[in-house]
């Protein structure tokens, strides 16, 4: 056959893997991540080793779903016995790491009790030496500071831990993201390379420019077995939608989830993206439907749901700026996403509260983000306020109204809302669900669970649309789309707190005359 320039299939997805582990903010920032592996990861694989079974049937169990159990089956335990024990001979100076962290987190505990510092510093672990500043703060409550930068440089990041899984979308919902691993399979492109490999994005550039096979075998660096599996991804028709750009006016469509794609014809603004790439489903938009070329992506915060990268890594090459939050700078449980980004090859701004980021036609301000994290310290979270086409949007994510006040001088800074998309999962997960291989000092099960991931009830999104002056207001990022399943592994019937909660707000929005919805799969607003 002859080596004729080709495209990359619209259907096709990357499963970005950290020892076979779907990777995630948690499991690449090396801190986080050491944690993750020593705390979680391989506690995990060795409780599915104790009793595949059990692990098995609770994974098809409905009331379990988002569990923490392994869904591979028992005939295939003995990979994962290889898999585990690969972990721990490779990931050795991770595993150190943590303990490290730990021991150093009660060490600070016990001894900095309001005096002098100094003497610490000679008891740390040789694994953090260089690494991190113990500190007071103003309540003389002392803590330790990872130097973040100088971390991925050392032996706990370990790049060689990545790989992607190549595939067709399967068009049914894959292994729960944060439990199970991908192990190998013949209709799967298994590539031992780093997530900034660039010949990833020569592959995913074939979505818009055709590639040779040959080409892409030499990027990608395949063997005669890999190139021959490439070459089933490729097509010779060109996929992408003809009106994916406008000529005039403005566009919002929302793809799903947090994912909204706000264009003119001069730019495109892309919010928490996260894609369906199933081209054969009718009542989505998908990777097909993105314009060639996206002037920002502004990223609100770190949780897997909001930061995808199976969706970013498609984009690479295609997005002029991926705008992200600062964080706190060396908090344990705050990593930065700038830098997280930037290791995997994407162009990175960080913000701050109220700093603006032009681009042709309008700008974005970043705007504050309270709550929704557990109520742990973590700054590295943002919503936006974009301005195009003559509109004013209010992007706020899974920002709490919890203190309405924020949203009044909000919008005495920037003015009045045309359009507010809030997020309404108001009983979300527990603490421990996200961040139980971070806490270095147990909390009681009553503890976390009132503490938990949770967005805006009817009261507080009542409030913020009023303190906002918003004329329109969507119910979005609740995690209901069936694509999201993997991610999200949420569900809810009609007696869910969180529907009932929309159906509240719902109300108090008509008996306000603020026009209102609640967005499922896809929606287009033109002017």
């Amino acid at each position: 056959m002859a080596d004729e320039p080709q495209y990359l299939r619209p259907n096709v997805i990357i499963e970005p893997l950290v020892d076979r582990f779907y990777a995630w903010l948690h499991t690449v920032a090396p801190v986080q991540a050491s944690m993750n592996l020593a705390y979680l990861q391989a506690p995990l694989l060795e409780s599915y080793l104790q009793s595949p079974p059990v692990h098995v049937a609770a994974t098809a169990n409905p009331e379990l779903r988002g569990g923490y159990f392994v869904g591979i089956p028992e005939e295939r335990s003995e990979e994962v016995r290889e898999l585990l024990n690969g972990i721990k001979r490779t990931g050795a100076d991770m595993f150190a790491f943590a303990e490290a962290i730990t021991k150093a987190e009660d060490m600070v505990r016990q001894g900095a009790t309001g005096f002098d510092l100094t003497p610490l510093y000679q008891k740390l672990p040789a694994e953090l030496a260089g690494l991190v500043e113990i500190a007071y703060d103003t309540n003389n409550q002392a803590s330790l500071h990872f130097l973040e930068p100088l971390v991925y440089k050392s032996k706990a990041y370990i790049e060689d831990r990545q790989s992607v899984q190549l595939s067709i979308e399967p068009g049914v919902e894959r292994p729960f993201i944060l439990s199970t691993p991908r192990l190998p399979g013949p209709d799967v492109l298994d590539l031992h390379i780093p997530f900034r490999h660039p010949g990833l994005q020569e592959l995913f550039g074939a979505r818009l420019r055709p590639r040779r096979l040959s080409e892409l075998r030499e990027a990608l660096e395949l063997d005669d077995a890999q190139a021959a599996q490439l070459a089933t991804l490729l097509t010779g028709e060109y996929g992408q939608a003809p009106d994916r750009h406008i000529e005039e006016g403005g566009r919002i469509r929302y793809f799903g989830h947090a994912c909204l794609a706000l264009q003119t014809p001069e730019a495109t603004v892309l919010t928490d993206p996260f894609i369906s790439a199933d081209t054969n489903a009718t009542d989505r938009y998908t990777y097909r439907d993105l314009p060639d070329h996206i002037d920002l992506v502004l990223i609100t915060h770190g949780h897997q749901d909001h930061i995808v990268l199976e969706t970013l890594m498609q984009l690479r090459g295609r997005v002029g700026t991926v705008v992200v939050p600062r964080s706190s700078r060396g908090n344990l449980c705050d990593p930065s996403l700038g830098l997280y980004l930037e290791h995997l090859g994407l162009p990175v701004l960080e913000v701050d509260e109220f700093d603006e980021i032009p681009f042709p036609g309008g700008r974005v301000v970043s705007t504050p983000f309270l709550g929704e994290h557990a109520d742990l310290d973590i700054r590295s979270k943002s919503t936006y306020w974009i301005e195009l086409g003559g509109k004013s949007v209010f992007v706020g994510a899974d920002s709490s109204g919890v203190d309405p006040a924020l949203y009044r001088y909000i919008s005495s800074h920037l003015g009045t809302a045309d359009l507010a998309f809030l997020g309404m999962e108001c009983d979300g997960a527990p603490l421990t669900w996200l961040y139980q291989a971070l806490l270095t000092r147990p909390v009681t099960k009553r503890m976390s669970d009132s503490r938990k991931l949770s967005g805006s009830d009817a009261a507080q999104a009542g409030e913020i649309v009023r303190e906002l002056g918003a004329k329109e207001v969507y119910i979005y990022a609740m995690g209901e789309e069936s694509w999201l399943g993997h991610v999200m592994a949420t569900s809810y019937n009609d007696d869910s707190y969180q529907m009932q909660q929309i159906e509240k707000f719902m109300s108090w929005c008509k008996e306000h005359d603020v026009r209102a919805g609640h967005l499922l799969n896809q929606h287009e607003w033109r002017w």
